[in-house]
């Protein structure tokens, strides 16, 4: 279809001759919002490298459609310890997302700096530009990562257990802006341990593990796989 951004076929990844993941198969198209779920160590981390062309597959190959490159992929990571202090001003972090797309430009133009602002202000953190990043709260934190994947690449947004750590407020805040996002028509793919983005927006679910699916958000819901994670997690749809 014309519309496809990412495919996968027969993909198998792992580490020195020894795979984390077998045989799997799916596809993204312009709009999705493909949730990505799994038990620890089912391999949702080295898929996440390997779709962001860091490592490459054992067999099998990824593909990128519709002009995407794996390096227009705008990427927000688990947070860490470190990023939590990271030294620099919210608008600092912002503008760090335009490096991918200066090309030969040593500093950002008229246009990229109303791209940065664009943005402070549609994840609500205009009013603090100036503050420090390690003075606002884990939620203002994400959404200002969030910002920053969003100015380098806005087709495509990866997403790696995005409200780890959170409070549930903020957690709500956070999955409601990439909500919104996703309705705006960026492509959302995220990893989660989380059912609720998978029951409240997904339209795609890939699940990996001892055994793998993929499908429409209805027809996980109706799988052995989706009516299991749905019981491990106390929920019902």
């Amino acid at each position: 279809m014309s519309d496809m951004l990412l495919s996968a076929e027969h993909l198998t990844l792992g580490y020195e001759g020894k795979s984390v993941i077998d045989d799997i198969s799916f596809c993204v198209h312009a709009g999705d919002y493909l949730a990505i779920v799994g038990d620890n160590g089912a391999g949702k981390s080295t898929l996440v490298k390997a779709i962001l062309g860091l490592i490459s597959p054992m067999s099998g190959r990824i593909e990128y459609h519709g002009g995407l490159r794996h390096d227009e992929i705008g990427y927000l990571p688990q947070q860490s310890s470190v990023q939590k202090v990271f030294p620099a001003s919210v608008d600092e972090v912002v503008s760090s997302g335009l490096i991918s797309t200066l090309g030969h430009r040593l500093f950002p133009g008229a246009e990229d700096r109303r791209r940065v602002r664009r943005n402070l202000e549609r994840f609500g953190m205009y009013e603090y530009r100036r503050k420090s990043y390690q003075e606002l709260s884990g939620g203002q934190q994400q959404k200002v990562l969030l910002a920053r994947a969003f100015t380098a690449a806005g087709r495509m947004l990866l997403l790696d257990e995005p409200v780890s750590g959170l409070d549930p407020h903020s957690s709500y805040e956070l999955y409601r802006t990439i909500d919104s996002l996703n309705l705006s028509g960026c492509t959302i793919i995220m990893v989660t341990h989380d059912i609720h983005p998978a029951l409240n927006s997904a339209s795609h679910v890939l699940h990996i593990g001892e055994s793998t699916f993929f499908g429409t958000k209805d027809e996980y819901f109706h799988s052995q796989e989706g009516m299991n994670f749905i019981k491990e997690a106390g929920c019902h749809v």
